[in-house]
């Protein structure tokens, strides 16, 4: 069994056992308690974690950690003491928050550094310098070539050969719960030229982002084997669409205006360590990649996805339910190939999976898949569809991994669609 994966394991703290946050998960993430200033929390059931009080309480003796390391307004500066020092820190909390934790002074002191989950705004959780997003769910990758190019090839040669990727905007990366305008752009009608407006083509695209957690050199490769030290954890992520607006643009360099407005990224970071049970292998992968790409073992994971649409004033419709574990590249694959041209690459860094897309109609990422590209409806609540999104729609992700009567989740990550301005 997985020295933090212990499914007996219980806590003093009460929660629901059917939260996305046991003790067996101790994520990572940022919070602000009122007027006061923001500081690096974790999280237990419906209950946020001040890691900064903890570290005034002594909670840390032993660990050598830097003064007032959790008084910062994002995780790099934790991040970048390096897994030997952040997974300590981990184990620590729940040994602290065991049920025969030895920690009676900490137990006693509790009301001053656990917080009710409603108490508290959370906040990005780490600082983005960079951002890539990839293209490495054979599945999407299948259905968009087949919808935009031939169906009867619908990947291009390199797809089997690279986990193809682009650089995105890191500045417009939000954390759950945020609104943002319809985006504008240049739009081409069929049976014209184009003209500017708003999207009327909004869309989602469910995908898992990871951090890294370990800087590299200019000039300097990750090898395959060794990728997983430089990842700290993984968040949900939307990479928000609008497919009009990509359509017309992305040829031949990519998306630029269609994606660039808008990204919504969940505020828990869960560890590696934390998602250890749920490894898994990946799709047979053929033809064979070359030897930078090879990875020995597994390095996927059995990650249960969710997307919901909440249109204003209704009830979320579940339309769409798939898993991490379908991804034709991995991550460590994705990080090799990243960093193989000498890249160098920084803590904080977000590079998401791409859109998320299963093998059966309703395990689709978005609803350009869903929906065929417009020509059908997708059925939400109380008789309403939906073909791309309305004004007013809130979109919410969800995943977590289920073992042995133990979830290990992500929380929400959602964000709403208002009138363009």
């Amino acid at each position: 069994m997985h020295a933090s994966f212990e499914p007996k394991l219980r806590s003093w703290v009460s929660y629901q056992e059917d939260t996305d946050f046991p003790i067996q998960n101790i994520p990572f993430g940022v919070a602000s308690n009122g007027a006061e200033t923001k500081c690096c929390v974790s999280r237990i059931g419906n209950y946020v974690i001040d890691l900064a009080k903890l570290h005034m309480l002594d909670a840390f003796n032993g660990i050598l950690l830097p003064p007032r390391i959790f008084d910062h307004d994002s995780l790099n500066p934790f991040i970048a003491l390096g897994k030997e020092i952040t997974s300590i820190v981990r184990m620590r909390l729940i040994n602290i928050l065991a049920l025969d934790s030895p920690h009676h002074d900490l137990k006693r002191a509790s009301n001053e550094w656990l917080i009710p989950i409603e108490s508290v705004i959370l906040h990005l959780p780490v600082e983005i310098g960079d951002y890539t997003d990839f293209y490495s769910s054979i599945e999407h990758a299948t259905n968009v070539g087949t919808m935009f190019r031939d169906a009867s090839n619908p990947l291009l040669p390199n797809w089997k050969h690279l986990p193809v990727g682009y650089h995105g905007r890191a500045s417009s990366i939000f954390v759950s719960g945020h609104s943002f305008p319809r985006p504008k752009g240049q739009l081409k009608p069929d049976d014209g030229p184009p003209i500017f407006g708003p999207s009327t083509q909004m869309d989602f695209e469910l995908e898992m982002g990871f951090i890294v957690g370990k800087q590299t050199n200019p000039g300097e490769s990750v090898p395959i084997a060794k990728a997983e030290n430089y990842i700290f954890g993984l968040a949900l992520f939307n990479d928000w669409s609008a497919r009009d607006i990509q359509k017309w643009e992305y040829v031949p360099l990519g998306p630029f205006l269609g994606k660039n407005f808008a990204s919504t990224v969940s505020p828990w970071i869960v560890t590696l360590e934390a998602l250890e049970p749920f490894r898994t292998a990946g799709p047979h992968q053929d033809p064979e990649v070359l030897p930078y790409l090879k990875a020995e073992g597994h390095f996927n994971y059995d990650i249960e996805l969710e997307v919901a649409i909440q249109p204003e004033n209704s009830a979320p419709s579940v339309v769409s339910r798939t898993n991490f574990k379908y991804m034709y590249w991995s991550m460590v694959q994705q990080l090799a190939h990243h960093t193989v041209n000498g890249c160098n690459i920084r803590i904080g860094d977000l590079y998401a999976s791409g859109t998320i897309s299963g093998p059966t109609p309703d395990s689709l990422g978005s609803l350009l898949e869903l929906s065929w590209k417009g020509t059908r409806e997708v059925s939400l609540a109380q008789g309403e569809t939906r073909k791309f999104l309305k004004d007013g729609d809130t979109v919410i992700l969800k995943g977590r991994g289920k073992k042995e009567g133990v979830s290990i989740g992500f929380g929400e990550c959602s964000a709403k669609l208002l009138p363009p301005n």
